[in-house]
């Protein structure tokens, strides 16, 4: 009996939680008996949870998180969060559909909201995650605040990257409305280019110059790499100030690659 306890791989996540839990429940001041009310099991179950011996019900885990208010991410060891994973997942979730989803990966609740997942991706820099923004925009073009996302990047000096992401997508999108475009995605397209051609021509001529050079490719390590890869940006590129080897064809693989995987 023993050996097979030890065998088993959910054991080790099993008493991470309920050690978690305990200290919830010490931290409130809470006997058992008065959380396992809320919880509505005997004290004694609880006692053999918070000892390993058994685990909560997905139901008992939705009320600790209310009773706690903590996120369901607070019972995983930060040591095991990918949050490039959790990026990709988010993205693939949200439309870009050829990103591979690791099934190992706990769902991030900072990345609920498509806002959140466009900003991380665009300050993350990595270009295969970046250019998957480009479907993901067509599939929530009208959830996306751009001037808020505006914003929130302005805060860390990165508000250039909005302008450069939409202006890659539009013209990837208008590259890619031909007549062998399956009827939805027609459709899809051409809303989004009407949105995002208002969003560039609602920003100030003034605001699209660039301040200072904004490194956006996290594969960017040395000064030589730096100015081949400045040297070769794409006219867009050139007008943001971003430094990046991603253009429009970059964007409009990720839409292709995208619609395939539909």
């Amino acid at each position: 009996m023993a050996a097979a306890a030890q065998a088993d791989p959910l054991q080790p996540d099993r008493l991470a939680i309920a050690s978690k839990v305990r200290d919830l429940r010490k931290a409130r001041r809470w006997t058992q008996a008065e959380l396992s009310k809320r919880l509505h099991l005997s004290q004694n179950r609880l006692s053999e949870i918070e000892r390993g011996a058994g685990s909560f019900t997905a139901e008992q885990l939705l009320v600790i998180l209310k009773l706690f208010n903590v996120p369901l991410s607070y019972f995983v060891p930060s040591a095991e969060r990918d949050e490039s994973a959790e990026l990709q997942n988010a993205l693939a979730r949200l439309g870009a559909l050829h990103l591979q989803e690791r099934d190992d990966v706990l769902p991030s609740e900072r990345l609920d909201e498509v806002n959140d997942v466009v900003r991380e991706a665009l300050v993350a820099g990595t270009p295969r995650l970046v250019s998957a923004i480009a479907p993901v925009l067509v599939r929530n073009v009208d959830q996306v605040n751009f001037r808020k996302l505006g914003a929130r990047l302005a805060e860390v000096g990165l508000d250039n990257r909005v302008g450069w992401l939409v202006e890659n997508t539009l013209e990837a999108l208008r590259g890619g409305l031909d007549a062998s475009l399956p009827r939805h995605w027609a459709q899809l397209y051409r809303r989004a280019v009407v949105v995002l051609e208002a969003f560039l021509e609602s920003v100030p001529a003034r605001s699209r110059k660039p301040t200072a050079t904004d490194i956006l490719d996290a594969t960017i390590r040395t000064k030589k790499t730096l100015e081949e890869v400045r040297a070769a940006a794409s006219p867009i590129s050139h007008r943001w100030g971003i430094v990046t080897g991603l253009n429009p064809a970059d964007f409009a693989a990720a839409l292709k690659a995208a619609r395939v995987a539909d």
